[in-house]
């Protein structure tokens, strides 16, 4: 403890409801010798009732006054926020048991710090993967439950040590074990990784690349179909939409004839050729004048069925022969042209099989797609794919046309909300809770409102605002929070903010954060990699903590351009480069 003449030295001048403001007189004597004084120490102020007021220090600024003979004297002035009290050993949020004024004022000793983290929690709850920035012989625990049960939000500009710190965080949780026992424990976290860095950090994980992932069409909703093959501004997209929804429908009705219940969005095969074919009929189609079900074809003849459903799944066989439409050699009185052979859905179709057909789209569109079954599609995702059982799967999406990365992300996100929904409706609890992490969620959950980014930007929403009744919650990772949707960040009870330049970033965390520490987050743009302020429900205090490196690592390491230059110049083999680029 500080002897009588440090505790004197230092004096409160005045208390605020946010604030305590002292003065010092002799600043080595009121430091702790084996502790440096800086912004973001501990200070500790103190009545006579064994209580001790523990505070931050957020500045400090010096006052020179001339003293009873005239010489001129440093006073130090200290600003320090207040995060609680210290009772016993036992640590609090506020203040409110210290009495005013307080007697004594003193650096704030290590085991003191030390008592503030390890009172709490109770050790069976503390999730441990940081340490105190000042002082990194100190752990900062974070609640478990609170931690993952909460969303997160993961922000810090690129090299500020964002991807290793997620990484670390990852890596801790699939090692957490209650009790002892072999394999794996019980966690199920899914990484939507947009440019492959974290493989590396997990050499079992379950790696979905492009040539991997199996995403079938049918199971895209409606709000993905439409943002795959409508185009924006087209001003027949309702008529095309609503035809899209009833072809689709009777087909998934034509290939599950014994489902009682055949919806749009139901989770059913259907052959999309089918759905081709029938477009193809309808552009052409010709019928009676007097009735638009009695269909006139090539040779004359004709066929009247008794409803559109009926039509439209004699349609979707095979492509049918129509009588002409104008046939100056054979006419026939009463013909006309069918609803849509005006050429209104002409350009729709054939963005529809330029889709369908492109091989870029084979996850979606091709074979495997087709013939794969629902459960193979939700156990690969959820990491239980026979004899590839992982905690982790990684989701490539590096591999991804960016013309279908949001509606992949969004089919994805909303396979794996539906599928904790329905487990935890079907078992009355959540047993397999999902982490969903979305690295550089900017990419495809921006705040726009552009069409492109809708269906990713619904389904990742719907996460951030129904997922942790269902077991399922968020960890976004952005270097750009200010293009985030506020919608998706303002979920966010949990934050690590990292190193931030950009002023529209630093404002919009300053702005989110759910608890402050006033002046300490101007040191964002100044924090060193790896450093982070750490705030939200799951932290007894608001701390600025170090994350260290992780191992192995991802490899999201910079490119060390000088060593490389220096070395001797290398052959490029164009045409493998090539090959690998045109698949």
């Amino acid at each position: 403890m500080p002897d009588t003449k440090t505790s004197l030295s230092a004096e409160v001048i005045a208390v605020f409801p946010d604030k305590v403001r002292i003065v010092v007189d002799d600043i080595e004597e009121f430091r702790l010798a084996e502790e440096s004084l800086r912004v973001g120490s501990h200070l500790q102020i103190s009545d006579n009732d064994n209580v001790a007021l523990i505070a931050i220090i957020e500045n400090f600024s010096i006052e020179i006054k001339e003293d009873s003979n005239g010489s001129a004297k440093r006073h130090y002035l200290i600003e320090a926020y207040p995060l609680g009290t210290l009772h016993d050993g036992k640590f609090q949020r506020g203040g409110d048991e210290l009495a005013i004024p307080p007697k004594k004022v003193v650096p704030a000793s290590k085991e003191d710090i030390k008592k503030i983290y390890s009172s709490a929690f109770d050790s069976s709850k503390q999730f441990n993967f940081c340490v105190l920035s000042q002082d990194r012989e100190i752990k900062i625990p974070v609640h478990g439950n609170k931690f993952f049960n909460k969303h997160i939000a993961i922000v810090g500009a690129t090299g500020s040590g964002k991807s290793h710190s997620v990484a670390n965080i990852i890596q801790n949780a699939v090692k957490e074990k209650a009790g002892e026992y072999d394999g794996l424990n019980n966690s199920h976290i899914v990484i939507f990784d947009i440019h492959s860095e974290y493989a590396s950090a997990f050499p079992s994980a379950n790696v979905l690349r492009i040539d991997d992932l199996v995403l079938p069409y049918w199971l895209l909703n409606e709000e993905e179909m439409e943002e795959l093959f409508l185009e924006s501004g087209d001003h027949n997209n309702y008529n095309q939409a609503s035809l899209l929804r009833t072809i689709i429908t009777i087909n998934k009705k034509m290939m599950n004839d014994k489902v009682e219940r055949v919806y749009f969005d139901s989770p059913l095969k259907y052959d999309i050729q089918k759905v081709i074919n029938c477009f193809f009929n309808l552009s052409l189609e010709t019928h009676n004048t007097d009735n638009p079900l009695n269909v006139i074809f090539e040779d004359d003849t004709d066929k009247t069925f008794v409803d559109n459903e009926e039509r439209i799944k004699y349609y979707s066989d095979e492509p049918r022969n129509f009588h002409p439409r104008q046939n100056k050699s054979k006419e026939r009185i009463g013909i006309k042209k069918g609803s849509y052979a005006d050429g209104s859905i002409d350009k729709f179709i054939r963005r529809f099989q330029s889709k369908v057909r492109n091989s870029r789209l084979d996850f979606l569109f091709g074979e495997r797609a087709f013939n794969t079954s629902f459960d193979a599609v939700l156990k690969q995702l959820t990491g239980y794919e026979n004899k590839k059982e992982s905690n982790i799967t990684i989701i490539d999406l590096s591999g991804i046309p960016f013309e279908v990365l949001s509606i992949t992300v969004s089919l994805i996100t909303r396979l794996l909300f539906d599928y904790a929904y329905y487990y935890k409706r079907l078992h009355q609890d959540c047993e397999t809770p999902l982490l969903l992490v979305y690295e550089e969620a900017h990419k495809y959950a921006p705040k726009s409102q552009r069409s492109r980014y809708r269906a990713s930007l619904t389904a990742i929403e719907r996460v951030a605002k129904e997922g942790r009744k269902y077991g399922i919650s968020l960890l976004i990772a952005s270097q750009r929070p200010s293009e985030i949707s506020e919608t998706i960040f303002s979920q966010c009870s949990n934050f690590l903010a990292m190193r931030l330049t950009n002023p529209d970033d630093q404002n919009y965390v300053k702005r989110l954060l759910p608890d402050t520490l006033g002046n300490l987050t101007a040191s964002l743009p100044a924090m060193e990699c790896g450093e982070a302020l750490l705030i939200g429900d799951s932290v007894v205090i608001p701390s600025v903590v170090y994350i260290p490196k992780c191992e192995p690592k991802p490899s999201s390491n910079d490119v060390p351009y000088m060593d490389i230059w220096k070395e001797e110049w290398k052959e490029v083999i164009f045409n493998t480069l090539i090959e690998e680029w045109e698949k």
